[in-house]
C-alpha cells in the first residue's frame, strides 16, 4: 500500500485524529510521526513521504468541511419524533408470511409502531413492546433474538436529504463515534429511523440537534 493511501487509511480508521488535523489541532510532522508508530513504518526512512501525504490529506479534508456544511444545512431543517417502549425481534426467514400480514394488521389497526426488515437470512420485526406478548406466542418456533428497552428515533427531514450526499454516514458516525449503538436502522423517502437503547436517547438528542 502507498504511502498516502496509508495515511487516508490511518485517518479514516482514527476519526478523533482526522478531527483534530481538519481543526488545525494537530501538525504535518506530529501525523507523520503517528502514522509511523502505529503502522510500524521507518520513520526516518519514510518521514517525507508521510509528511506529504499529510498535507494532502489536509487538503482533502478542506474539501469535506465544504460537503459537512451542506449536511449540516439539511439536517438543521430536519425535526425529530420520539417512541419509547420498542421491542426489536428477529426471526427465522422462513417465518409464513401469513402470520407476518396477520400480526401487521392486528398491530396496525391500533394504529402502532410497525416496521418489518427483510434480510438475506432472517426477518427483522419493530414495534411496541405491547405486542411482544402476541408475537412470542405467533412466532414462538421462529424467533432467533428478542431485543427489549429500546426507542425509536424518527429524523423527519426536507426533501434536499435526498439529493444530499454523506448525511446517512455522517449520522452514523456521529452517533457511533459517541458510543451510542444502532440496534437496527431503515429510512423511507425523507424519514431516517434509528433504534437505539434508552438509556442512551438523552445523548443521542443532545447530538442530533444541529
Amino acid at each position: 500500500m502507498s504511502i498516502t493511501k496509508t495515511v487516508e487509511k490511518y485517518l479514516q480508521e482514527h476519526p478523533s485524529v482526522k478531527d483534530c488535523l481538519k481543526k488545525g489541532l494537530i501538525n504535518y510532522s506530529a501525523l507523520a510521526r503517528i502514522v509511523a508508530q502505529d503502522e510500524e513504518l521507518d520513520v526516518k526512512k519514510n518521514f517525507d513521504a508521510l509528511l506529504i501525504a499529510a498535507r494532502r490529506a489536509h487538503a482533502k479534508i478542506k474539501l469535506e468541511k465544504s460537503s459537512q456544511d451542506k449536511i449540516l444545512g439539511v439536517l438543521k431543517q430536519s425535526r425529530i419524533e420520539i417512541k419509547n417502549k420498542i421491542v426489536v425481534f428477529v426471526l427465522e426467514k422462513s417465518a409464513p408470511d401469513r402470520m407476518l400480514i396477520d400480526i401487521e394488521a392486528k398491530i396496525k389497526a391500533k394504529e402502532e409502531v410497525f416496521h418489518l426488515i427483510e434480510g438475506a437470512s432472517a426477518i427483522t420485526l419493530i414495534t411496541v413492546e405491547d405486542f411482544g406478548k402476541d408475537i412470542r406466542k405467533v412466532f414462538k418456533n421462529y424467533i432467533l433474538e428478542e431485543n427489549n428497552g429500546l426507542v425509536e428515533v424518527v429524523l423527519k427531514s426536507p426533501k434536499e436529504i435526498e439529493e444530499t450526499a454523506g448525511i446517512m454516514g455522517y449520522l452514523y458516525s456521529l452517533l457511533g463515534e459517541n458510543g451510542i449503538n444502532i440496534v437496527e436502522t431503515m429510512s423511507c423517502w425523507t424519514d431516517t429511523l434509528f433504534v437505539i437503547h434508552e438509556k442512551d436517547l438523552g445523548k443521542a438528542m443532545e447530538l442530533l440537534k444541529f
